[in-house]
């Protein structure tokens, strides 16, 4: 047994190799359906001392969603470990979204037996090219006593930056194999010092800008910089919008927090410097400015890693390295322009006006029930360190505008890949990684059709979370669109007002439908309480549909 050797030893067959490698690096739970083909995976995590906790959902997306959320509320990879064939086929989708998330994800594949491959055998496929380009590195590990080394290298290799997936596939006749190894203790770090001069020039530049905007992504909370980037911001004394796991570094209310005037301040900065997120469609590509006939704006890029630096853009600066040490080196050197003041004045006060402005609709009294309004109810509940999860569309767009963290790290969506179906995931690992939080999941009643069933793994681990679930009856980032290019749309209604609670009652969990306004905050109320998973279904508006600048089409 693993757990009787010496310290960098490992014996016993491959599965005990994977469990003691993971444990070392923080593991532990596997996520997983059950699957012959790494049955030894299991058996090492039963027979290790303390034995590993095994999570079986009930469908194989959900183990990779919940291992990919373990990586983003701990900065910690996560651990999935899939069946061959369909089993890892089902995992794809996850993988992609931790890949474009930056997430740290471990994720094994059982693979059919070398002694027999190529015989037409069940589930025999070679998985790893599926991976390859939205993993760091996916092979396929082919004697016994490398099983060990391959998983510390795709732990170190997952958890480095830039964060991402790593997947290993491994033949069931060599996880059934017995080995005897001494690990070594694994590679150096890198050296992440960023260049000083790079950091000078960006720090010219925001004493140059009159109204610069930083914009904070998720790699300010995965590598670890959420209080020095707050400590930037307020020492720089400028407006700061956020995004992803970013939401929440500064919390609700912050006055620099410019979320609530994100149009003026993008549209009318002179100078946006993003850390830690791409200049993707969520940051209209990096291009910014331009409002009102004001200039484009200038744009720098800060990222972990430089493979990040936007390439697609002309940049006006750009580091990459540890963002604590990028941004420490920014705030010490930058002085802020004198009408910077006047510029962040203006941005709060837009932001304000906003703010003031939403409260007609979070306390709307509309029926059908107004989405907002559940946001409303929400945020009356919610503690400091609650977990919120969003899984869909128009639905989970209004939380996006009305929901604002208070820490950071507590904030999980699908990121880029918009990947429907993450949410069950997210919510097991969010239970299981934050054991004293609220821990609520927002849904669509289109998102909540991809993964259901796996309430009955929330039922059978005992995990209780609350499940919210914006029941319109239509695919709303779909019906709206088809509408403006055609003049009709078609496949994008549901059935109205569909009894979800009454399946999660049937799964073991609790539920209720909700119709009229005044009863979502007793409803949400009753869910918080109840101890079990529990799905509130508040059925809205379907003509209610999310004001957009661009349909996405």
């Amino acid at each position: 047994m693993g757990s009787s050797s010496p310290p960098g030893r490992l014996t016993g067959h491959g599965g005990v190799h994977a469990v003691e490698v993971a444990r070392r690096h923080g593991v532990d739970t596997v996520f997983t359906l059950s699957g012959g083909h790494v049955f030894p995976v299991y058996d090492g995590a039963v027979r290790s001392e303390p034995a590993m906790r095994l999570l079986d959902v009930r469908h194989e997306q959900t183990a990779v969603f919940a291992a990919e959320a373990v990586g983003k509320l701990t900065r910690r990879a996560g651990w999935a470990v899939l069946t061959a064939g369909p089993g890892v086929t089902n995992g794809v989708s996850g993988v992609a979204t931790a890949h474009f998330n930056g997430s740290p994800l471990v994720v094994v594949g059982g693979r059919a037996p070398d002694s027999r491959w190529g015989q037409g055998l069940l589930q025999e496929l070679d998985q790893p090219p599926l991976f390859a380009p939205i993993t760091k590195r996916a092979w396929t590990v082919h004697e016994p006593a490398l099983i060990g080394p391959a998983l510390d290298e795709a732990f170190t290799l997952a958890n480095a930056a830039h964060r991402g997936p790593v997947f290993v596939d491994i033949p069931m006749d060599r996880l059934y194999d017995q080995a005897e190894i001494d690990l070594d203790a694994g590679a150096a770090g890198t050296d992440r010092a960023p260049d000083p001069d790079a950091v000078a020039d960006i720090a010219r530049l925001l004493g140059e800008a009159r109204r610069p905007v930083l914009v904070y992504g998720s790699d300010v909370w995965l590598d670890g910089a959420e209080q020095v980037a707050l400590d930037a911001a307020e020492e720089l004394g400028v407006p700061v919008v956020t995004n992803g796991q970013g939401r929440g570094v500064l919390p609700a209310g912050h006055p620099l927090l410019a979320t609530r005037a994100r149009g003026l301040a993008l549209g009318s900065a002179d100078l946006v410097v993003v850390v830690g997120t791409p200049l993707d469609f969520r940051l209209n590509h990096g291009l910014f400015g331009g409002r009102d006939g004001a200039p484009p704006a200038r744009t720098v890029h800060i990222t972990d890693s430089p493979e990040q630096i936007a390439t697609h853009l002309s940049l006006a600066g750009a580091v990459s390295g540890d963002l604590s040490l990028i941004l420490r080196g920014i705030a010490e050197q930058a002085r802020p322009h004198p009408e910077v003041a006047q510029w962040r004045a203006a941005v709060a006060e837009t932001a304000a006006a906003t703010a003031a402005n939403d409260s007609e609709a979070l306390n709307s009294d509309a029926s059908p029930v107004h989405p907002a309004r559940i946001y409303g109810e929400l945020n009356r509940i919610l503690d400091d360190d609650a977990v919120v999860i969003g899984d869909g569309g128009d639905f989970v767009s209004y939380a996006g505008k009305y929901i604002e963290p208070r820490r950071p790290g507590n904030w999980l969506d699908p990121g880029p890949f918009g990947c429907l179906g993450t949410g069950m995931g997210y919510a097991i690992a969010a239970r299981l990684s934050r054991p004293s939080s609220q821990v609520v999941a927002l849904f669509g009643d289109g998102a909540l059709g991809f993964s259901l069933s796996d309430v009955d793994t929330l039922v059978r681990h005992n995990l209780p979370v609350v499940m919210v679930c914006g029941n319109n009856g239509v695919w709303g980032l779909e019906k709206a669109p088809m509408r403006l290019v055609y003049g009709y749309d078609v496949i994008a209604d549901l059935a109205p007002q569909t009894r979800y609670d009454q399946v999660v009652t049937a799964l073991g969990g609790g539920g209720e439908l909700v119709t009229d306004p005044a009863g979502i905050g007793p409803a949400l109320r009753r869910a918080f309480d109840s101890g079990v998973p529990y799905l509130v279904n508040i059925a809205t508006d379907p003509e209610n549909v999310y004001p957009r600048k661009t349909m996405g089409v």
